[in-house]
């Protein structure tokens, strides 16, 4: 897949429609980026439905939490989840929907972090920004009606990526440890932002070059560098073991397919218990088009039970 540019035949029949003519968006230009950041920085307040809560927590300038749970919350299990957007554009709003309905069916509490984008806020701000999400989470479970030791810390995208990085770094601190990471599409690697031979393929929704611009912009160098900080690249590390279990989805022809597949092994050569659900000829976030298809339904069904296990005997 890496030497010849995708073909629409490649994607699955049921996702073709959907996928064939969708661009990249246009953040490779810094005004384009600006307004596509000021069009996705508000925080906006969702609709609940009936016996259902939403509260906004700010917690710094740019970044926050946003709780969503049943009004009759005790001692469930949790979600931390984490918004996509490349490091770059997107906001909690993107995910309101998709965490209003995770919270509802699964019967969880649902927390989604606020951060702030790169490049105006790079390394380390996001990952400072949810975890403090993370901290705020554990230190307030009694008020928000949750299970210390039943939360799971989640992400799509850059927000998997972010949700790794995460895992990484409250593993390595004291306190308590999430039962899980849960990650869709995980942008886990910059080393595939420096593979200029990945640049003329066609990889839709996201491609090598828009990657490029994600990872220099958080990580305020090229991508590729022999050092880099501590967490900034949850790839990059090599001491996996006692991190949590992990389920990674990903479709087998989107470009972060190779460096979740590697993560995924790392992970499970470290002893962690790894899941990897890889869906043939399915692009980037295929899960989040709107009325989904029955591939898409079939793999968050997949997901949704190993989510349900961990959160039920996090053993």
């Amino acid at each position: 897949m890496t030497t010849a540019r995708l073909r629409p035949a490649a994607i699955h029949p049921e996702l073709r429609g959907y996928f064939r003519w969708v661009p990249n968006p246009p953040i490779r230009q810094a005004w384009m980026l600006r307004l596509m950041q000021a069009g996705s920085g508000r925080v906006v307040s969702p609709k609940m439905p009936a016996g259902m809560a939403h509260q906004f927590v700010r917690l710094g300038e740019g970044a926050g939490v946003h709780v969503y749970r049943h009004s009759d919350t005790r001692g469930r299990g949790a979600v931390l989840w984490i918004h996509g957007g490349g490091y770059v554009v997107g906001s909690a709003a993107q995910d309101h929907a998709r965490c209003i309905d995770l919270a509802r069916r699964l019967d969880v509490t649902v927390l989604s972090a606020e951060y702030r984008p790169a490049p105006g806020a790079p390394f380390p701000g996001a990952l400072n920004d949810i975890h403090d999400a993370w901290t705020w989470a554990i230190t307030h479970t009694d008020e928000i009606g949750v299970d210390p030791t039943r939360v799971v810390i989640a992400g799509q995208s850059a927000g998997g990526g972010l949700a790794a990085s995460l895992v990484q770094r409250v593993h390595d601190g004291a306190g308590v440890q999430p039962v899980g990471q849960w990650l869709f599409c995980p942008m886990l690697d910059d080393r595939t932002a420096a593979d200029r031979s990945l640049d003329g393929v066609r990889h839709y929704l996201w491609d090598n070059r828009n990657n490029r611009v994600g990872w220099r912009s958080v990580l305020g160098v090229e991508p590729g560098a022999d050092t880099l900080p501590r967490y900034a690249v949850p790839a990059r590390r090599t001491d996996l073991a006692g991190l949590p279990a992990t389920w990674i989805g990903v479709g087998d022809i989107e470009l972060f397919y190779e460096e979740d597949r590697r993560y995924a092994a790392a992970l499970d050569r470290a002893g962690v218990p790894v899941v990897l659900d890889v869906v043939p000829g399915a692009p980037h976030a295929f899960e989040s088009i709107r009325g989904g298809t029955r591939l898409a339904k079939d793999y968050v069904e997949r997901a949704e039970r190993w989510l349900t296990e961990r959160l039920a005997d996090p053993r």
